[in-house]
């Protein structure tokens, strides 16, 4: 474990306290996202040690580490803290070079957004990285949209029901009504 840990350490000096020229952050937009937490603050390009969460941790210790930075980037990112819970779907073998998937339960507006986040290692920009953010809305998708997401621009329907917002070639938001409210599904790739 403490080989791990070192390792753990050596790789946040050298990756995650700098920034990569290819990585980018989740596009920002003035509006809130779905589950307004705090965590809809940009991405940190770097961060102390300190701030390692237990997402991150858990994934180096059980061998992850090729996505250590962006993980704990992520996650923190999306709200993971205290208040909220996660589940890891560690890989049977060769967990440095798998996809890693997260699930989260994140506190938003007294209730909980559903989070998901992909962490694949080894692509172009070192760790390719996507992530859902799921809540739940008591309004109509019509309000959620002019009310929340206000710069988004409407594409259309996925097909008959489900509205899709754009907010780039890499960020997406789908409204889909559910009962008398809507469900709203951020998606985003991190370039």
């Amino acid at each position: 474990m403490r080989l791990h840990a070192l390792r753990f350490l050596c790789l946040l000096a050298a990756l995650g306290m700098q920034a990569s020229p290819q990585a980018q952050t989740p596009t920002q937009t003035p509006t809130q996202s779905p589950a307004q937490t705090p965590a809809q603050a940009p991405l940190p390009t770097s961060a102390p040690a300190a701030n390692v969460n237990t997402i991150t941790q858990t994934a180096v210790q059980q061998g992850v580490l090729n996505c250590a930075s962006r993980i704990n980037q992520l996650t923190n990112f999306l709200g993971f803290n205290a208040q909220a819970g996660a589940l890891l779907m560690l890989p049977a073998g060769q967990p440095d070079q798998r996809i890693f998937p997260v699930a989260m339960e994140v506190p938003a507006e007294g209730s909980a957004a559903y989070v998901t986040a992909t962490f694949a290692p080894n692509q172009a920009n070192g760790c390719g990285a996507a992530y859902d953010a799921v809540l739940y809305w008591p309004q109509s998708c019509e309000a959620v949209a002019t009310k929340q997401f206000t710069s988004l621009k409407r594409i259309g329907q996925l097909k008959t029901s489900i509205t899709v917002l754009d907010g780039g070639v890499s960020m997406k938001v789908f409204l889909m009504p559910a009962g008398s409210g809507c469900v709203s599904i951020k998606k985003e790739v991190l370039l």
